[in-house]
């Protein structure tokens, strides 16, 4: 007979008697990550001056935390967005004062997409709720967050890299 307070499924871990084989597991890992995914963005911000933006905004000003001055088809290519796609996102980022969109100097077609203080300011505001959330999640317990955040960021580099060149029409979030 069982012991009721051993863990088991992915609590249990690699080494438990029934534990799910590899496969199973990797798709527990995706399934945990969409539900806290998801969890987050349910939770409305405490500070009141944090701004609530759309998946799409949330990506594009993330993308532009690592690279602040960059062209839409950058943006485009790291996020996933097609072209016509970001170009809502931008303007609806432009009309929030998030961005700024400067025109190359040369031709002056192209143009270089620039986050606001406003916008790094959000960022930096989220970002801080976000640490709190999850961190309370956890009872601030830290001691597999770098082994969490290196096999995560690991796994970010690896679907991107092998992100198909024309996404899917709508996102695989299960049934």
């Amino acid at each position: 007979m069982r012991n009721r307070a051993q863990p088991t499924g992915p609590a249990a871990g690699p080494d438990a008697p029934d534990a799910p084989d590899a496969d199973q597991r990797w798709a527990d890992l995706a399934d945990l990550v969409l539900i806290i995914s998801r969890e987050i963005q349910f939770r409305r911000y405490t500070d009141e001056r944090a701004v609530h933006l759309s998946q799409s905004e949330g990506m594009v000003m993330r993308y532009l935390k690592r690279d602040p001055a960059t062209t839409p088809s950058r943006i485009a290519a790291a996020t996933g967005l097609q072209r016509t796609n970001l170009s809502t996102v931008l303007r609806g980022l432009e009309h929030k004062g998030f961005i700024e969109r400067h025109a190359h100097s040369g031709d002056g077609r192209g143009v270089t997409v620039h986050s606001t203080e406003r916008g790094r300011d959000n960022t930096v505001l989220v970002r801080q709720e976000w640490a709190e959330a999850v961190s309370a999640a956890a009872d601030h317990d830290t001691r597999h967050l770098d082994a969490a955040l290196t096999l995560l960021a690991a796994m970010e580099a690896g679907l991107t890299k092998g992100r198909p060149r024309f996404p899917a029409t709508s996102p695989a979030t299960g049934t």
